[in-house]
Order: structure tokens, then C-alpha cells, then sequence
């Protein structure tokens, strides 16, 4: 086996070239001193001696020279070293002879000793020219490529290997075809071009490439010096079609050129920067001596302070040898560059970062639970949740701050609630607001390779929080939404888990941060937006909404003073007849909340601020009708609207901002049985009515009608309010109901709400949202609610206060709600249905 002495590249373009300096004939073959005798050249082959070449019979068999790592290419000149005894063998033997011989390169040239399945078919017949035996005792041979050459058969392996053979026919382009002499122009100034581009190539390699005038030997030539690996040359050697393999060659120098001018031009443009970072640097130490005389350098100064504050800093041992190799960082870098800033942030980061700094809890329970019941009213579950965290926190000393979810209805106090919970427990509050975050980079920060780089909200409130275990709220976690700048709900993923954010990763930071003490409360109005790993991280703790007693009592010792105070009315310049805050609860508000009636009693407030500011002439107290001159009219809102018209029955629903009633209204008219369905209905309310009116139809009897009744009537059920999309499967049994008393004509019962899920087997199955939809039926005058006997148990967890003077009646079964729901008693003017 044999190899070149290198790889040939761009920069060997003379090899042949340098062939000459070394090739010399002389008597004895391995004699040195017969170099030095003679000085015959091996000049480059015309396109006669090519033809000549190609004239040439080839033998049918020949003894094969397997090359490791390069490819030779007809009519080429090329040294090869001779390592093994077989290869030293063959070409004893060979140079002795005929010196004919053919070689084919190996298909992996890591393999040592191939066999004959490694290696190529295709290869050249070449001619050695001269046997030279080197001082370090190995033989190179000199070989020229005469033509190419594909072997049929393996006759014989041992001394060496012996292949039966045949010619490999080559096809040209014809003389004057012009288009092939404009492709062989090309490859000719591409390989100058080369030449001239690259340093590594001396400018004697554009004497070779102009004096070949073979467009065949330029191509050969140019292939056995490019550079490319062995496979890519082996391509090119079996490529039969002499244009194909010109363009394959043009295409190859190409992307080489493009290479060598980029390489180029990145150099030129590391200099200009190298130059430039010199010449500053040379000014930097200038202006620093010249600072020095004046009397000191102010970054020196700076630097020397951050360590002084550093030395008290009560961070890790890890922290503090980052900070070292930070500071010292800076202290070397050039004030002016971009970099300076980045860094400089950077460490005074470190510095203003709480490490290890944690503020006392209270453990005054009772002063606590004063401070709960003196910001908020109700709201009970929440309170008892942090009292029991302070108390578990007194026995214990020391424990992972809880992480809270505060779920409910716009306006009741989850957000305020914060604030108190930081009070009671003696902590610093901080609020991050995630309404509308989309960018991953607001939780964890920017990396600070960047310039202007920052580092996360986190990090920034903690900074400003001044220790590591504030109370931190996360305000509207459920409006948290993912863009393809990545998904903040997945980061907070490990915010909001105890078992890792003791080393929260903050990108900018870079160290890890502990977040284990911090006592995370979030708010959300919607649980279902919430990413479920997410919620399933949190303690859900749900904020309902508040009765018309609760709100009262908020006015009168939350919002009323507050009011007082903002607008400069002391509390004997206004005074409220009895029963005006329930007048402006139930005329001008409609909602879970409180946020709604304290604008409107800001309003009230700065009515009567203008009329003692314009010396108006007023009554001290405001009655129930001064009402529309403050407000205006009130507004119509759902009320029970009576039991007069067959088919209309009140439905109960939950919305996000609480509960409210709707209404199902089904009319019948003269058809075939087809079922019509109105009021921006989603598909789940779709189904619903759907299934309402096939149970009926199953048992027509228990509403005194013939089953072939509903194939002679067609049925429109539509729930007003159109705009509004509506969807959710608690309006079935109000769907069923409204249908029934549509076909029978009988009237509802009076002042009955419900809600309840239906099944096609006629099952009423539990729904959500209860308290919200009970405060909505108080509301609306309804005083009896029908709902699944499911539904119990979440009656009786509601505080009793919410459900004094309303009745509350259980079905198990669709056939339960339309005996109870429906009187005897027919409307007035009732349709025959037959």
C-alpha cells in the first residue's frame, strides 16, 4: 500500500513545478549523486502527447498500487511514498519491467491493509518515471497517470494484487465546440484567480495553469490539486463525460474562491480591529496617566468602592469569588467600550442584590388577623390560610413559604389582599403585573452578551425589594400568553416550585438565586387559561364574590373614608340617607365585586365637593332621589321577569367577572320537527337543547303529550342577550324545562332559577360556579333554585349569610325537574298543541 507524501490543496498547484527541480535521470536507481549529474525536466504533456497517450493498448491485466489518500488523474505527475513490502514489492518489480502499472485510491484511507472490497473501481494506468530511496531509508516513487482504467476482476492477491482490466471510455465534446472552450476559459481564469487569491500558492503556479493547452490535462491537472478530500476526486475520475466533469469542477472552484475571499476579507477586517483596540488602548493608558496626574481616576475610584461594599455583603463563598473575577474584568476593560456598560451593570447587580438578607416575621397572630380584618371584610379561607402559615412558622422557626393562588371575580380584593398579608406577616410587598407577558426574557432575563442586556422582572423586585424573602404577588397569572419569543408560563414553572427555586437561573445573573423564602400569592379571574403544570404548582384559595350586606359594609368602612380622604370631604359635609348604598348597589352596579361601586361613590363624593366648592345650595343628606341627577338613570339590569309566558324559564351562569341569570325562551310553531337554535349559542349549549328535546320525545308521557305531537312542530329556543356568546352545559335542565312548558303551555314555577348538566339517559349531573350563580339569583329577585343533588355539598360549604332566604331544591333526574318546575296551571291564552 502507498500514500502521497501530503494533502494536496489549492496551495501544491505546483507540484508539477516542483517535480522538475527534483527529477533527474542518472545510471545507478537509488543513487543520490545522480541527481546532481543530470537535469532533465519532465515537461507538462500538449495535447499530442495526450493523444498519444490515449492511443496507447491497455493490457489486460495489470498489478495494482492501492493509494490511502489521494487520487491520480491522467497525465498528472505525483510523488508516492512506499511503505509496505507488499507496495515495495509491486514496484521493484514493475520498475524493472515495463514499468507499467495501474492504481486505484482506497475508499477509506484509514484502513491499513485494504482488501478488494476497499477499494475503487475505477483508477489510472500510470508510468513510473523515477524510484528515489530517502535518507529515512522509505522509497518514493515518481509516477505519471496515462489513462483511466475500470477493473473486472481480482486474478490474483499475493505478492500483491493482480486485476483483470478494462479501457474506460471517455466522452468529448467536439474541437469547435464553442460553449465547452468558454468552460474551459472559465476554469482556467477561476484557478488564476485562486492563485492570486490565496497566499499559501506562489504566483510561479500561473506559469503551469497558462501553458497547458489540453482542455483535458487542465481539467485532470486542475482535479488532482484541488482541494477536496479523496472521495470528491474519486467522483470526478469516474465522471466519463469530460463536460460534466468541467462543470462539477467550476461549480467546486467557485465555492473555493468564494471561500478564500471571505477568509480574505475577515482578515482584513481583524486587522483594521486590531489596530484600532491598539490605538485605544495606547490613548486609554494616555488619558489614565494623565488622570493620575490630576488627581486620581474616577473608575479606579468607583471600583475601589464596590469592593469596600462587597466586603459586607453576606454572600456565598461562590457569589463572592464570581464578584472578584467580575470587578477584575471590568478593571482591565477600556471605559469607552460597548462592553464597559454591560459589565459594569453586571456587577453592580451583584452588589445590589439581597444575598442572604431576609427581614424578621411577625408572629403576633392576633395583631395579624387585626390587620386582615381591618383592610378586608369576608373573604375568611384566605385569612385562615395565612394564619396558619404564621402559626406552623412560630413552631417551627423556619419552613418553604406557601405558594397561593387567589381565584375569583374582578373588583373583590385579591390584589389589595396582598398588600395586608405583607403587613400581617411584616414583609416587604412587592407586585409584578403579568397581564399580557409574552416574552420569556421578563422572567428569566437577557443574556448579557447582548448590549442592553437586563436582567428579569424577578431579579429587578427582588433588587428593589431589599431582601430575599418579600411577599411577592404575581398579579393576573392567567393572562400570561406564549409568542415565538418563548413561553413565560414555562419559566415560572420553576419560580413557582418549591423544590427548585431555591436556585432560580436568571440568564443575566448567571448565579443561581435562591427563591425558596420568598411567599409567592398569585391572582388569576380564570383557572382554565392557567398552564396546568402551573396551577398544579399553586395553592388554589378561590375569592368569591360578595353579598349586598358584604358590599354595604365594604362602602361604609372601606370605600366611603377612603373617598373622604382622596377628595378633601370631611365625613360631617355628606351624610347618606338609609338605604342609599343598597339603592346604588342594586340601580347602578351590576357586578361580583366592589371596584364598580367605588367609582360610583367617588362620584358621589366629588358631586357634593362641587357643590360646596361653587357655594351651591344643598341638603346635607343625599336621598335615593338625587340618584339620577348623580348618576343619570339607572341602568335596566336582569331581573325575574314572571311566569306569564309559556317556554321562558331562568337559567343560572358563571362568567369570569361572576355570576349572572340568563334566560332560555322556546316558542313552537306549525312544521315537520325541526329544532332552530339562536342567541350565539356555543356548541356544548347546542347539544344541550338537543338532548332536552330527544328526552322529551322518549317520554312524551310524562308531559301528557303523543310523541307524534313533535314531528308536527317545529322549535325555536333562543337566549337573548345575541352579542354575547354563551357556551357551558349548566342551562340543560333550564333548556329542558323551557321546551316542555312550551309544547304543554304550562306555566313555571314562580321566582325558580336553575342549573344543572343533563344526560341523553336522563341523569341532572353536577355543575361549578354556585356561589357566584346564587349572589346573581339574590340579585335578580329569584327565591328558589333548582340544581343536581350533586350540588349539595357545595351549599353547604358556603358561609350561611349567602344563602339566608333562598330555597334550594334536588333532582337526581330530568323527570324530577319537569314535574317540580312545571305548574298544572296553563298561561294565558294557551296554543292547542296537538
Amino acid at each position: 500500500m502507498a500514500g502521497n507524501g501530503g494533502t494536496f490543496a489549492p496551495d501544491t498547484l505546483t507540484t508539477f513545478l516542483s517535480m522538475n527541480d527534483i527529477l533527474r535521470s542518472g545510471p545507478d536507481l537509488f543513487s543520490s549523486e545522480a541527481f546532481e549529474n543530470e537535469t532533465e525536466l519532465i515537461p507538462l504533456i500538449t495535447a499530442e502527447d495526450e493523444e498519444q497517450m490515449n492511443a496507447e493498448t491497455t493490457p489486460p491485466e495489470l498489478p495494482i498500487l492501492p493509494l490511502r489518500n489521494t487520487v491520480l488523474f491522467p497525465g498528472v505527475v505525483i510523488p508516492i511514498t512506499v511503505g509496505r513490502d507488499r507496495s515495495i514489492r509491486l514496484i521493484q518489480d514493475v520498475y524493472r519491467g515495463n514499468r507499467t502499472l495501474g492504481v486505484v485510491s482506497q475508499k477509506d484511507s484509514q484502513i491499513e491493509e485494504p482488501r478488494v472490497d476497499d477499494l475503487n473501481r475505477v483508477g489510472t494506468i500510470a508510468q513510473i518515471i523515477r524510484m528515489l530511496r530517502m535518507p529515512d531509508g522509505s522509497t518514493t516513487a515518481i509516477i505519471q497517470g496515462k489513462k483511466r482504467f475500470e477493473v473486472t476482476e481480482m486474478v490474483k492477491i499475493d505478492p500483491y494484487y493482480t486485476a483483470r482490466v478494462k479501457e474506460f471510455e471517455e466522452i468529448r465534446p467536439a474541437k469547435d465546440d464553442k460553449s465547452f472552450a468558454a468552460l474551459v476559459s472559465s476554469l482556467k481564469d477561476l484557478s488564476l484567480e485562486i492563485i492570486k487569491q490565496s497566499p499559501h500558492i506562489p504566483t510561479e503556479a500561473q506559469f503551469a495553469i497558462k501553458n497547458i493547452d489540453s482542455p483535458s490535462f487542465l481539467v485532470n491537472f486542475i482535479s488532482s490539486n484541488m482541494n477536496a478530500d479523496v472521495s470528491e476526486k474519486q467522483r470526478m475520475l469516474e465522471v466519463a463525460d469530460l463536460r460534466e466533469r468541467a462543470n462539477l469542477l467550476l461549480a467546486h472552484l467557485t465555492k473555493e474562491l468564494q471561500m478564500l475571499q471571505m477568509k480574505n476579507e475577515i482578515q482584513n477586517k481583524v486587522r483594521t480591529e486590531v489596530d484600532r483596540q491598539q490605538r485605544e488602548y495606547f490613548l486609554h493608558q494616555q488619558m489614565k496617566t494623565i488622570q493620575d496626574e490630576l488627581g486620581g481616576n474616577p473608575i479606579e475610584t468607583e471600583i475601589f468602592e464596590m469592593r469596600e461594599k462587597a466586603a459586607k455583603k453576606k454572600w456565598t463563598k461562590k457569589v463572592g469569588e464570581t464578584f472578584e473575577k467580575e470587578i477584575g474584568k471590568l478593571q482591565r476593560m477600556n471605559p469607552a467600550g460597548a462592553e464597559f456598560s454591560v459589565q459594569y451593570n453586571y456587577v453592580q447587580l451583584l452588589l445590589e442584590l439581597p444575598w442572604g438578607e431576609y427581614s424578621t416575621d411577625k408572629f403576633d397572630l392576633k395583631n395579624a388577623q387585626k390587620i386582615l380584618d381591618r383592610d378586608h371584610f369576608g373573604l375568611e379561607k384566605v385569612k385562615e390560610r395565612i394564619i396558619e402559615h404564621l402559626a406552623v412558622l412560630k413552631l417551627k422557626g423556619d419552613m418553604k413559604a406557601p405558594i397561593i393562588c387567589l381565584y375569583g371575580p374582578p373588583g373583590v380584593g385579591k390584589t389589595s389582599l396582598g398588600k395586608s398579608m405583607a403587613e400581617a406577616l411584616g414583609r416587604k410587598y412587592v407586585r409584578m403585573s403579568l397581564g399580557g407577558l409574552h416574552d420569556e426574557a421578563e422572567i428569566r432575563g437577557h443574556r448579557k452578551t447582548y448590549i442592553g442586556a437586563m436582567p428579569g422582572r424577578l431579579i429587578q423586585s427582588m433588587k428593589k425589594a431589599g431582601t430575599s424573602n418579600p411577599l411577592f404577588v404575581l398579579d393576573e397569572i392567567d393572562k400570561v400568553t406564549r409568542s415565538n419569543q418563548g413561553d413565560p408560563a414555562s419559566a415560572l414553572l420553576e419560580v413557582l416550585d418549591p423544590e427548585q427555586n431555591n436556585a432560580f437561573h436568571d440568564n443575566f445573573v448567571e448565579i443561581e438565586y435562591d427563591l425558596s423564602r420568598v411567599m409567592f400569592v398569585a391572582t388569576a379571574n380564570s383557572l382554565s387559561t392557567i398552564h396546568p403544570a402551573l396551577r398544579d404548582r399553586m395553592e388554589i384559595i378561590e375569592v368569591n364574590g360578595y353579598t349586598q350586606e358584604e358590599k354595604v359594609e365594604i362602602a361604609v368602612r372601606h370605600l366611603l373614608p377612603k373617598q373622604f380622604t382622596e377628595n378633601g370631604i370631611k365625613p360631617k359635609q355628606l351624610k347618606l340617607a338609609p338605604g342609599l348604598i343598597e339603592s346604588i348597589i342594586d340601580q347602578y352596579t351590576d357586578e361580583s365585586g366592589v371596584r364598580t361601586l367605588e367609582k360610583r361613590i367617588a362620584k358621589l363624593v366629588r358631586y357634593r365637593a362641587k357643590q360646596i366648592a361653587l357655594k351651591q345650595k344643598h341638603s346635607l343628606t343625599i336621598t335615593e332621589e338625587d340618584l339620577p341627577k348623580i348618576y343619570g338613570p339607572s341602568h335596566a339590569r336582569d331581573k325575574y321577569q314572571g311566569n306569564d309566558v309559556a317556554g321562558v324559564v331562568t337559567g343560572l351562569a358563571w362568567t369570569p367577572t361572576g355570576g349572572d341569570i340568563l334566560f332560555i325562551e322556546t316558542s313552537i310553531t306549525k312544521g315537520e320537527g325541526k329544532l332552530t337554535l339562536t342567541g350565539n349559542l356555543g356548541d356544548v349549549m347546542k347539544e344541550s337543547a338537543m338532548l332536552g328535546l330527544e328526552y322529551l320525545k322518549a317520554h312524551s308521557d310524562i308531559i301528557g303529550l303523543d310523541a307524534e305531537v313533535f314531528k308536527r312542530w317545529n322549535v325555536h329556543v333562543h337566549v337573548p342577550e345575541g352579542a354575547t356568546p354563551k357556551d357551558g352545559p349548566s342551562a340543560g335542565i333550564a333548556m329542558l324545562t323551557s321546551i316542555a312548558s312550551a309544547f304543554t303551555q304550562q306555566k313555571v314555577r314562580k321566582a325558580l332559577a336553575m342549573t344543572g348538566e343533563i344526560t341523553l339517559r336522563g341523569r341532572v349531573l353536577p355543575v361549578g360556579g354556585i356561589k357566584e350563580k346564587i349572589l346573581a339569583a339574590k340579585r335578580a329577585g329569584i327565591k328558589e333554585i333548582l340544581l343536581s343533588a350533586d350540588n349539595r355539598k357545595d351549599i353547604e360549604d358556603i358561609d350561611a349569610r349567602y344563602t339566608k332566604g333562598m330555597k334550594f331544591t334536588y333532582v337526581t333526574e330530568m323527570i324530577e325537574v319537569v314535574r317540580h318546575a312545571l305548574l298544572k296551571e296553563k298561561v294565558e291564552n294557551a296554543m292547542k298543541v296537538a
